[in-house]
């Protein structure tokens, strides 16, 4: 999902205010750097795994477990950031309540895809913005997606041609390229998918003079 580094855009002059990225994820350092945001990558070090058993534990949806993870991420990088707006974001796929996360390894990926074949689910994506220790902002979206029925030949030449970058996709896809074949309908906002509420953001962003109005 990220672009190469050489395709990284200028920012934009006129920043008054620091923003740090609490995320070790290259796509959405890439999502704002192209959209002209200057910032920081200080990626949190937080233990999902455990984080989603007890939000799954207390019944918890996946739309409330990507916002408290997103604020957990920024809360934790605040510390180290007085004064900076710092963002913190995550994403769950949900598919008939269950909740996949990264894949392992390509044959985790390839269970995934299986799994997913032939059915719809659910991208929750959540943004949140913390200052010293304040959330001053956040929000949610989420995108629909229904991949088309997968033969194996197709899973092993995609999983073959996309390489170890799935492992670092939910569901072990990827919507750019060749990924664009698993899907038969996709509705929601491209950078929603991506893993960032990119405009929103912006917009927040823009009104806190962090980018240029």
């Amino acid at each position: 999902m990220s672009a190469p580094a050489g395709n990284v855009r200028p920012t934009l002059a006129g920043s008054q205010v620091s923003v740090v990225l609490a995320s070790a994820s290259r796509v959405r350092h890439d999502l704002l750097r192209n959209a002209g945001v200057p910032l920081v990558r200080d990626p949190a070090h937080i233990d999902e795994a455990e984080v989603k058993a007890a939000l799954l534990g207390e019944g918890a949806g996946a739309e409330q477990a990507a916002e408290t993870l997103a604020e957990l991420k920024a809360r934790q990088v605040a510390r180290r950031h007085g004064g900076a707006l710092v963002i913190g974001a995550d994403q769950i796929l949900e598919c008939d309540g269950i909740w996949f996360d990264k894949p392992a390894n390509r044959d985790e990926a390839a269970r995934h895809l299986r799994s997913l074949s032939g059915r719809g689910h659910v991208l929750r994506t959540a943004v949140c913005v913390l200052r010293d220790g304040v959330r001053l902002w956040h929000h949610n979206a989420s995108a629909k997606l229904e991949v088309r029925p997968l033969g194996e030949g197709f899973i092993a030449a995609y999983l073959e041609a996309a390489g170890d970058s799935v492992l670092s996709s939910l569901g072990g896809y990827r919507l750019e390229g060749l990924g664009a074949q698993l899907f038969s309908r996709v509705e929601g906002d491209y950078f929603t998918i991506l893993g960032l509420p990119l405009l929103p953001l912006l917009g927040y962003l823009r009104g806190h003079k962090a980018i240029p109005q």
